[in-house]
């Protein structure tokens, strides 16, 4: 049993306040994932700079002089923003990959947790209202965001276990469910040069998403694509840079509600997550249905 909430937002003057209306929808979850939390927010495309968000387990050790040692290594400028174990370096796009590698080799210890133009990734260990407040969540502005409350049952309580799962530019996905064939899914995605970092089967629906995407499909087909190749029970949010998707498996044993004004669409995994949005007594609520895809693109 875990918790979603997602949020798209169609009005932008509500952008200033995504983080703290997420925030809200996240504690109220905590019942169904007081293990650890996660929220991915989406800021606006400003500049040509890559984002990578970062985790540490030591940050005192492995922030101390990064942004100058990941500068002088890929000849390039870094700007960090740090926020208690997890960082946010800004980086030209062109220069992102020696960034990465030069990351890899100097500081092993540290793990990408999102990379992408405008994505941002925080997740942690702990009661949902703790890894908000760590990460001051709540002051955070955007045009779409995704965040999760997990209960683990298949895997260790650790921050990669946590959600969302990032597996490729500006993609992540949170999950409730479980997958029977994650194994053999993530044998064929590794053939097909997709790296993981978790045994999560999460994860692996992530980087199933992610590598359809990469053959072409957009996240509407990827998702309908789901349906077919994915074994077991599941909800998915899904975001992209562009767009916030929802789909369920065809039983859908997995709780779920819906929402959608001329302001914005929620979701979550039980109405009392949505009921401290603007409007939400004027909106359509639904239940999605199973085996169906809905998504929504700016």
């Amino acid at each position: 049993m875990c918790g979603i909430v997602g949020l798209f937002l169609k009005d932008k003057s509500l952008e200033p306040k995504l983080g703290s209306m997420l925030t809200d929808m996240l504690i109220t979850m905590t019942d169904r994932g007081p293990d650890s939390a996660g929220i991915a927010i989406y800021g606006r495309d400003e500049d040509s700079n890559t984002k990578l968000t970062i985790q540490s387990g030591d940050p005192a050790e492995d922030f101390d002089d990064l942004e100058k040692t990941l500068s002088e290594a890929a000849n390039t400028k870094v700007s960090m923003r740090v926020k208690d174990t997890h960082a946010v370096l800004e980086v030209s796009d062109e220069n992102a990959d020696d960034v990465r590698k030069a990351l890899a080799e100097l500081r092993p210890g540290i793990r990408v947790m999102s990379a992408g133009d405008i994505i941002e990734i925080y997740k942690e260990v702990g009661l949902p209202k703790d890894v908000a407040q760590r990460f001051d969540l709540a002051e955070m502005t955007g045009s779409h965001g995704i965040g999760h409350t997990r209960m683990a049952t298949e895997s260790a309580v650790t921050t990669m276990g946590a959600h969302p799962f990032s597996t490729g530019s500006d993609q992540c996905l949170v999950h409730n469910g479980s997958l029977s064939n994650h194994n053999s899914l993530r044998r064929k995605l590794k053939r097909d040069g997709i790296a993981f970092e978790t045994d999560n089967d999460s994860e692996v629906a992530a980087a199933y998403l992610t590598n359809k995407m990469n053959h072409g499909s957009n996240l509407g087909e990827a998702l309908e694509s789901s349906l077919d190749d994915l074994d077991g029970f599941f909800t998915f949010v899904v975001g992209t840079k562009d767009g916030f998707g929802v789909v369920r498996d065809p039983i859908a044993c997995k709780p779920a509600v819906m929402a959608e004004t001329d302001q914005y669409v929620a979701f979550g995994s039980e109405y009392r997550a949505l009921v401290n949005l603007p409007g939400i007594e004027q909106a359509r609520v639904w239940e999605p249905e199973p085996a169906t895809v809905y998504f929504w693109e700016h």
